[in-house]
């Protein structure tokens, strides 16, 4: 077996150290220096959560066990970095025990089959695996290759693909698995996207993985459930567990056994096929047949929001995973991120599980107030009966910690009014849009159609919001510096809504002056440019309250 085919030793994570230098090491290796790396530094977004939860999150977990206290995880993020004797279980659990389980191509190949076939015998490009590359039904706009190409991928880009497959894949019809009785017709149908392709994915960061992976540790009095086991530790289960080994071609209907099994849920069957090249050896074609069928997602899943019901319909859970909404900034949903109390009457948002824990975290003093908190969220949008990809929600942002607290929430306040301003501000451009092409003799945009002022405005304040997140992570308990934050930002907002406004009316044709009569709800109104501006500096002055007073900037003037 070639080191490149050995995920624990062999360089096939890419990541970048805390002085920015890029490298590619195995998995034994990134952890021991978790503490120098910055990032992994991954092809996609959407691959952070998969690597994550597939093997480093579950490795640790089931290496080390869960913090049983908020204590216990302090002392764990006050070491810095895994611990001489930590180091020592991690180097015999990926070692000893489990280390041959670990390999791409073995006789026990990691999260694959071992000589897993098609009905038909047919394989399937290796493109199958990734997203963005045109294969079978999907077949993105701009992909530089067809489904008749070849890509050779290396042994660690391959694994990597493999992870991401399991998480993301596309729902539909799949390939049917010799030995898999269910198949039918020489296929699968009914098969679900992969697990994070059913919610927004959101994962709590810090300013190395070392702390990256302790955010997204839970701590639970009771450890790991008995008899919760990963999927390369599969025939440790008791037997009274009714589940297909994952090891095997056939599947299962059933609800995760634990969070080992969760985060290591195998979703689909797979095979890589390895073959040599005269670039050594390469991931050319691979098989991908139905997995398990998650039944729900559980409430213990770490890394979604939820819409929780009060009063649910008869059999459906009264909390569902949260997706995002295609192009918003993740500032934008902070709404559902700092959401850290169910609602007590009636539908609303319910943050994560691992956000809500890091407030506690701090509250309890195990978390400096000034820690630089990162959020990554992502996810996938699919099309055509989710056989599809059609796009992709990806973005990151830092997220002041003392915004978490559940009892002190005079800085949550502060920075979801920051945000709802800013949405009051992109509606009040839309209104003058509308108002303006109604006054030129046209009708307003569509919903789902062309180009609106608030999607510019929103880009133009976006750097400025991220600063401002930024900024509040270390303000501590000045309430002076958050109202001159708060001040600056309401400048931010008027600037750019004033130059997109003047924008918008330099645009308008002379009859807009004048303008038009139109009925609306049985009324005559009248459109034209100068009452359209007005009434959006009217609306600018009710949102940005602190600058109402002031002199108005240079362009004010309707």
């Amino acid at each position: 077996m070639g080191p490149d085919e050995d995920l624990v030793r062999g360089a096939w994570l890419p990541v970048v150290g805390v002085e920015g230098e890029r490298r590619e090491t195995g998995l034994l290796d990134v952890l021991f220096g978790a503490d120098a790396v910055r990032r992994l530094d991954l092809p996609v977004p959407t691959m952070l959560p998969a690597v994550l939860r597939q093997v480093l999150l579950p490795v640790v977990f089931d290496a080390l066990g869960l913090p049983r206290t908020r204590g216990e995880w302090g002392e764990r993020f006050a070491q810095g970095g895994f611990s001489d004797q930590e180091k020592e279980k991690l180097a015999d659990y990926l070692g000893p025990r489990y280390g041959d389980r670990f390999r791409l191509f073995s006789e026990r190949p990691f999260a694959q089959v071992a000589g897993l076939s098609a009905l038909n015998g047919e394989t399937k490009p290796s493109t199958l695996l990734i997203p963005s590359v045109a294969s079978g039904n999907n077949v993105p706009l701009f992909s530089a290759l067809s489904e008749a190409d070849h890509l050779d991928l290396p042994p660690g880009q391959a694994a990597l693909w493999l992870l991401h497959a399991h998480c993301w894949d596309t729902a539909a019809i799949k390939t049917g698995a010799v030995g898999d009785g269910q198949a039918k017709n020489g296929k699968t149908t009914g098969n679900p996207t992969g697990p994070l392709g059913q919610f927004g994915v959101i994962m709590p960061t810090g300013r190395t993985l070392y702390e990256t992976l302790l955010l997204n540790t839970p701590v639970r009095a009771d450890g790991l459930a008995a008899g919760d086991r990963p999927q390369w530790a599969w025939d440790e289960r008791p037997d009274s567990a009714a589940a297909k080994s994952p090891a095997g071609p056939e599947w299962s209907v059933r609800p995760a056994g634990g969070l080992l099994d969760l985060l290591t849920f195998q979703s689909r069957r797979i095979r890589l096929m390895p073959a040599e090249t005269e670039n050594g050896l390469r991931v050319r074609q691979v098989v991908v047949c139905a997995g398990d069928r998650l039944a729900l997602t559980p409430q213990e899943e770490l890394h979604t929001a939820w819409n929780h019901t009060a009063k649910p319909k008869a059999g459906q859970p009264a909390r569902r995973p949260r997706r995002h909404t295609p192009g918003r900034a993740a500032w934008q949903g902070l709404g559902a991120l700092l959401a850290l109390a169910l609602p007590l009457d009636g539908d609303g948002v319910y943050t994560s599980q691992l956000l809500r824990q890091t407030g506690e975290l701090l509250d309890y003093r195990q978390l400096p107030g000034d820690f630089a908190l990162g959020v990554e969220v992502c996810g996938l949008e699919y099309g055509n009966q989710s056989a599809v990809v059609e796009n992709a929600v990806a973005d990151s942002m830092p997220l002041p910690v003392a915004s978490l607290l559940a009892d002190d929430d005079w800085l949550r306040t502060a920075i979801l009014e920051c945000v709802e301003q800013a949405d009051r501000v992109a509606r009040a451009l839309d209104g003058l849009h509308a108002d303006l092409r109604r006054a030129s003799g046209g009708e307003p945009l569509p919903r789902d159609k062309g180009e609106r002022p608030s999607a510019r405005f929103l880009h133009a304040v976006d750097g400025r919001m991220r600063r401002l997140l930024a900024g509040l992570r270390t303000i501590g308990e000045d309430y002076d510096m958050l109202e001159r934050a708060r001040e600056a930002w309401e400048v931010t907002l008027r600037r750019a809504a004033l130059r997109e406004a003047d924008g918008l009316l330099a645009a308008v044709p002379p009859r807009a002056v004048v303008g038009r009569t139109e009925k609306v709800n049985g009324k005559e109104v009248v459109f034209r440019s100068g009452k359209a501006a007005g009434l959006f500096h009217k609306k600018l002055g009710d949102i940005l309250t602190r600058l109402a007073d002031a002199v108005p900037a240079e362009g004010e003037a309707a």
